[in-house]
């Protein structure tokens, strides 16, 4: 067992199997449909969501998990002997989870003097995030200290990108979580906008006519980040994974990508980017 626990949120989206593999906690999101209070992942599933999704009259809401839902995952994890735990959140721009687990960190410090807790704000969402908590795993199963598994995630930070597509901006314009990319949403139909993350919040990166056409300017966006440099890519989607399928094999014959992970959102991410979403999440490694 490493000296050092791993703990994300659902909405890091990581594929079950990477999650069991590398003893990484997730901590559930809430997704409110009407009087109905769901766990993201644990309480409704992907495919079952979608499902609704596609035909919904009115869109859902979403909520971090609040500090008690932190606290009750901390103490588990010392309960099994952890006294080192990294945790790590999307960007507190955009959800509430990096305050929440802050003031759970201080509960837990305040009450129990030998435990160590660092929270992360990765500025950014979706597998972008997962990657920080994949690469976080890894070099606490490698026997890295908390120092040096914070500086891995802390050193991935500015150099963790997403770009994605979809037919409409709708979910995000009606989640209010549309940011800089509010001029895209009058774009005509036919229209399909290019959005990434830049300081923690989303903003457009272009627009194009078809989704072949988004997907070769995706693949464009990833070559001149990355460079001379491999990548490690996520190809993330919303019941769209014939869509990053293509994505997969356009990028990959531009760019050397050492690693790849196919993943669908969770239903707490779904609710604001809606079905047929297609994007990648990536960073440059130098090996």
């Amino acid at each position: 067992m490493s000296a050092v626990a791993v703990v994300t949120d659902s909405t890091a989206s990581i594929p079950e199997t990477l999650l069991e593999e590398l003893n990484i906690q997730t901590v559930a999101y809430y997704i409110h449909r009407g009087q109905e209070v769901l766990r993201d992942l644990v309480t409704i599933q992907r495919d079952e969501f979608l499902d609704w999704l596609s035909s919904a009259t009115f869109l859902p809401t979403t909520a971090s998990p609040g500090p008690g839902d932190y606290v009750e995952m901390y103490k588990d994890l010392i309960s099994r002997g952890f006294r080192q735990i990294i945790s790590i959140h999307m960007t507190s721009k955009g959800s509430g989870a990096y305050q929440a687990a802050t003031v759970a960190q201080a509960m837990i410090c305040d009450e129990m003097r030998d435990i160590q807790i660092e929270v992360v704000d990765t500025q950014n969402v979706s597998l972008c995030q997962g990657w920080m908590a994949i690469e976080a795993a890894r070099s606490a199963l490698a026997g890295l200290s908390l120092e040096e598994v914070l500086a891995r995630v802390n050193r991935m930070i500015p150099i963790t990108q997403m770009v994605q597509t979809a037919d409409t901006l709708k979910y995000l314009y009606m989640g209010g979580r549309i940011g800089k990319a509010q001029r895209l949403v009058g774009s005509i139909l036919n229209i399909k906008p290019l959005i990434g993350m830049k300081d923690g919040v989303i903003v457009a990166l272009g627009q194009a006519r078809s989704r072949t056409q988004a997907y070769n300017m995706m693949t464009e966006f990833v070559a001149e980040a990355v460079g001379k440099s491999k990548a490690k890519v996520a190809y993330v989607h919303a019941g769209a994974i014939d869509e990053v399928e293509k994505l997969k094999q356009l990028v990959e014959n531009k760019v050397e990508v050492i690693e790849s992970i196919l993943a669908e959102l969770s239903p707490a991410l779904a609710v604001h980017t809606g079905p047929g979403t297609a994007g990648l999440c990536f960073y440059p490694v130098d090996r």
